[in-house]
């Protein structure tokens, strides 16, 4: 397997979407040219939803249209659910977009007022378009592992519906436990399963880290094979819609992780540290991941190489 592990930030989208302070224009541009500056080279922007829905993803048009004008080259994604936010994107200047299907039909009422089976009925009519258009497409298989209303999920379940999204020719393919109420032994299986029916090179895992697992969940993905792994800045996230989901796998801890695994990312770890102090003015509270107390701790270890 490939050395090389690819970071898909979601700090922008994901893990601005659920903070109570807004977050202006101005700032989000910031954060994301600081992301670029930092190396991240796939980063989720925004999400194209109702502002009714996701207050802090109002100005979704105009964070893409500067981001995709100013950093030519960097694989920037947008969130899109329906065909209103489609036309939104491909507006804003969206050359890659993501969609989302849920295991869970609670969740996916919850989340998208639609029915799984719809969601995927306009999941596969958006991902056509998205190939006729040329648009590089993603696809979150939610509450792959946990659902905040149903509780565990089946497996079988969760690859049954990983198996119908495989079949329309997306791009990537992200199993996300929406909660973080996943357990390594159980990333670990479902992941060694759908690696051997699917293409593990565009496998990717979306992890939370509510219960304190993210790198453990992080870890047992790896060794399954995966090289894709979400994660956000200074682990901030969470979902209005879904109750309990905590922070996402802070980018820092997974970056760190990687370079004590010898696995490369291509992100300038020192970099990130600005990131997340930023943040912290954004947002109104602390950032930063498990790393942060060693980090800034006057006794920890120089490492002899760089971070990348």
């Amino acid at each position: 397997m490939s050395d090389y592990l690819k970071i898909y930030e979601v700090g922008p989208r994901d893990g601005l979407q659920n903070e109570a302070k807004p977050v202006n224009t101005l700032q989000k541009n910031h954060l994301i040219d600081s992301l670029v500056a930092a190396g991240l080279q796939h980063i989720e922007l925004t999400s194209f939803v109702h502002p009714k829905a996701v207050p802090q993803m109002a100005d979704a048009d105009d964070v893409s249209r500067r981001a995709h004008a100013q950093h030519p080259g960097i694989n920037f994604v947008g969130l899109v659910f329906n065909q209103r936010g489609y036309d939104r994107a491909i507006a804003a200047g969206c050359k890659s977009m993501a969609f989302g299907v849920s295991v869970s039909e609670t969740f996916s009422q919850n989340n998208t007022r639609m029915s799984s089976q719809r969601a995927l009925e306009i999941t596969r009519d958006l991902v056509a378009q998205a190939k006729r258009d040329g648009i590089w497409a993603r696809v979150y298989v939610m509450t792959a592992w946990v659902c905040p209303f149903e509780g565990p999920t089946n497996p079988h379940k969760t690859t049954a519906v990983a198996e119908k999204i495989w079949e329309l020719g997306v791009d990537e393919l992200a199993i996300a436990d929406t909660i973080g109420h996943a357990n390594p032994l159980e990333v670990g299986r479902l992941m060694e399963s759908l690696g051997r029916r699917l293409d593990m090179s565009k496998l990717a895992v979306h992890l939370h880290d509510t219960q304190a697992l993210g790198l453990a969940n992080a870890t047992t993905a790896i060794q399954a094979g995966v090289r894709i792994i979400d994660s956000s800045v200074g682990g901030l996230g969470g979902c209005p819609f879904a109750p309990g989901a905590a922070g996402n796998l802070a980018t820092e801890d997974l970056v760190f992780m990687a370079y004590k695994m010898g696995l490369g990312t291509g992100v300038d770890f020192d970099a990130l540290w600005q990131i997340i102090y930023d943040l912290e003015e954004m947002v109104g509270h602390p950032t930063g991941g498990r790393i942060r107390p060693w980090w800034e701790s006057m006794c920890r270890i120089e490492p002899d190489v760089e971070f990348k």
